[in-house]
């Protein structure tokens, strides 16, 4: 395919198609096989991605691109394959998560800035050699109204970063996923929710700008605008939908080509019904689409649970997702056919 940033960016959310997120360290990988009784190596995480690269429907007509790990990336299949070869052979696109994980930010406990910048520009040539043309930098940000949390300064350092890391990919002929993920953990309420994402997203496109990114060859990996976990409300689709729309289009530039989700520990058809109602209400100037992790992979983890005869159940599992949020990228999707599956 063309190697312009601009076309890798528009094929990522291409419609109906959405990127898996396939890019759990080792040592959340190792929790979540933990849950269903698999030793975490690097053969049985092979053999795990592995089932789902080689998901020919799902992986040719739902899913865009693989958001890979470093030990991922650089992994053959059991046969010798590597498996960036396999998913490039379905049609996705190979991605890398590049950042080095969210660490304190001192001076203000509770705030966290994400690191990894130092030597970068090296790293992305590699993983571009090795086949990456997308890459992923995540930042969190956590609230805790009651402490302060966000601090002002956590949201510019968080967006500052994302800058320099996007504007690194674009040197490297590498589309950036800037993901400013707002935590939906905390007790506070969706307007919270919905404030502070706004000053993220706000301050990060400040910062994009001022770095000379070009918006038409990034991608935005955000959460949806929702109450915190621990508040004891739910937000019915339509409230997401309609609060989540609001904040993009007093945010987001009509030169960014897509959204793609994180699920941020949504139930699975939680998040495929919110981005249903998300793109029920359109049409919108960008794609909205999914980059999900556990809200694709907790079926076929649980279906497959390490056995190679339960590899075609793994498969089965992962497509039926996959397919569920790839017609809620279209707002085609109906809560009747998971009953249906």
């Amino acid at each position: 395919m063309s190697e312009r940033l601009e076309d890798i960016a528009a094929a990522i959310v291409a419609d109906g198609k959405g990127l898996l997120a396939a890019d759990e360290s080792s040592g959340t990988i190792k929790k979540r096989f933990d849950v269903i009784g698999v030793e975490s190596t690097a053969d049985s995480r092979r053999d795990y991605r592995e089932m789902m690269f080689r998901a020919r429907e799902a992986m040719t007509r739902y899913i865009s691109g693989v958001i890979l790990y470093d030990e991922t990336i650089r992994q053959k299949a059991a046969d010798g394959t590597p498996l960036v070869d396999i998913i490039k052979a379905a049609g996705a696109i190979p991605g890398i998560k590049v950042d080095a994980g969210a660490k304190s930010l001192a001076g203000f406990p509770g705030d966290t800035v994400t690191e990894g910048l130092d030597g970068l520009r090296e790293r992305l040539a590699d993983y571009y050699k090795l086949g990456a043309r997308f890459a992923k930098w995540r930042a969190v940000i956590d609230i805790d109204t009651g402490k302060g949390v966000p601090s002002a300064n956590s949201i510019s350092s968080n967006a500052h970063a994302l800058a320099r890391y996007a504007a690194l990919c674009q040197e490297a002929g590498i589309v950036p996923i800037v993901e400013p993920e707002v935590l939906m953990d905390g007790a506070h309420d969706i307007d919270t929710c919905y404030a502070i994402s706004k000053a993220t997203l706000i301050k990060l496109y400040d910062e994009l700008h001022a770095a000379r990114v070009v918006l038409e060859g990034t991608i935005l990996k955000p959460n949806m605008v929702l109450a915190g976990r621990k508040s004891g409300k739910v937000s019915s689709p339509e409230e997401v939908a309609e609060m989540t729309i609001k904040l993009f289009r007093e945010t987001v530039p009509a030169a960014v080509p897509g959204i793609a989700f994180l699920s941020g520990g949504q139930e699975d058809e939680e998040a495929t019904a919110n981005l249903n109602a998300i793109n029920a209400i359109g049409p919108h100037p960008w794609k909205l689409t999914f980059s999900y992790g556990r809200a694709l992979q907790a079926a076929p983890q649980k279906a497959w649970s390490g056995k190679a005869s339960n590899v075609a159940a793994g498969q089965a599992a992962f497509t039926h997702r996959a397919h569920m949020n790839h017609l809620a990228a279209l707002g085609k999707w109906k809560a009747s056919l998971e009953q249906a599956a």
